[in-house]
């Protein structure tokens, strides 16, 4: 019975240790343009583990909700990612995600229309205190492939459209 319990208080504590390169996070926009009858709202929770200093890994979930003119969208995408962080200077650290991203857009009445898109985000996170940072992602570079309905597309894009701007909390 004692070394079944001294076996649980190990793994509980080595559990404990690797959750502490866990984080959590994510970003959330609510968008209304009266002028032009537009609303939009997304929510985007994301989830990755460090690998080191360097590199980490993780998942962003997102669910956006557009309203134009009559005309309802709904999406939803899984982008899992490849975190390389290459610049850390105190309390800021620059990193590029390479992702690739599998997403859903269902238009009132209309199929579904697929999407998918593999590339390169810049980021940076600002590490507010020991567990929360501010975290922004800005552009993409790379494929995309029937972004809605639009067929295949191929560069550079900084647009205010591609801007994230979130947390993470690391355990």
């Amino acid at each position: 019975m004692k070394k079944a319990l001294l076996v649980v208080a190990v793994l509980m504590a080595a559990v404990a240790v690797k959750a502490q390169n866990v984080y959590v996070g994510g970003s959330f926009s609510l968008w209304r343009n009266s002028t032009e009858n537009y609303s939009n709202f997304t929510v985007a929770p994301e989830v990755g583990y460090n690998f080191s200093e360097k590199w980490a890994i993780g998942t962003e979930l997102a669910y956006s909700h557009d309203y134009n003119s009559g005309l309802t969208v709904n999406s939803f995408a899984i982008a899992p990612y490849v975190r390389w962080s290459y610049y850390e200077n105190g309390a800021v650290r620059l990193f590029l995600d390479g992702t690739a991203t599998v997403g859903f857009n269902k238009v009132k009445d209309v199929e579904t229309l697929k999407y998918g898109q593999v590339g390169f985000r810049p980021g940076i996170a600002v590490k507010l205190s020991d567990k929360f940072s501010f975290v922004a992602k800005y552009g993409f570079l790379g494929y995309q492939r029937n972004v809605a309905g639009e067929g295949d597309a191929f560069g550079l894009d900084f647009s205010s459209d591609n801007l994230a701007i979130g947390f993470h909390y690391n355990f």
